[in-house]
């Protein structure tokens, strides 16, 4: 059963995942938009139970879905890359992103698939799915493509190392239209430098 969480340590969580928080990072330049969300989740932890929505007893996540799309303008161009975890009744439990500088789309494809699934590991994530628009990287870590590219290379070996963390995984390829949040975060990251 899911332990309740208090208003405050809700508020504090929902500025940590959407808030872009521009104004503190540019008052303290040396702090990562990263080290923000630590530290808004730990004071929610102080304030609150420590709990979010589809935690068990345990702290743990059963399952959850992870979305992930990654952008490049240009290609290659200044990419971003973003992720969206979702609880199986659709309930959002993080967004991510993260500014890559200039690469090609695959690669900010993966780092989007990459930090989407590190997160579902930090929660203690059993199962999940992964939602992603690239036939590509859905190919590739499903094994019916190979991966020829040197730099696709050590990202591929991660995600699937990452993968094998999980108990029961399930790769989807959807339109694009299916997976806007998290294209969203990817072009956030870029106009944010995230």
């Amino acid at each position: 059963m899911p332990k309740k969480i208090t208003p405050d340590a809700e508020l504090l969580q929902f500025i940590a995942r959407e808030e872009p928080l521009s104004a503190t990072l540019e008052a303290y330049p040396h702090v990562s938009r990263d080290r923000l969300k630590k530290l808004l989740a730990r004071a929610a932890d102080t304030i609150g139970d420590g709990a979010t929505h589809a935690v068990e007893e345990n702290g743990a996540f059963e399952r959850l879905r992870v979305y992930s799309d990654g952008a490049a303008r240009g290609n290659p161009g200044l990419s971003g890359a973003g992720a969206v975890l979702v609880e199986p009744s659709g309930q959002v439990v993080d967004r991510l992103g993260k500014f890559l500088g200039v690469q090609t789309n695959n690669y900010a494809e993966y780092m989007g698939l990459l930090i989407g699934l590190r997160r579902a590991r930090d929660l203690g994530v059993r199962e999940i799915e992964v939602f992603a628009d690239s036939e590509l990287m859905i190919r590739q870590l499903g094994g019916r493509y190979q991966v020829k590219s040197a730099t696709l290379r050590p990202l591929y070996e991660e995600a699937v190392k990452l993968l094998n963390d999980f108990s029961r995984v399930k790769l989807v390829h959807v339109p694009r239209e299916m997976n806007k949040a998290a294209d969203e975060m990817s072009n956030r990251a870029i106009e944010e430098r995230m």
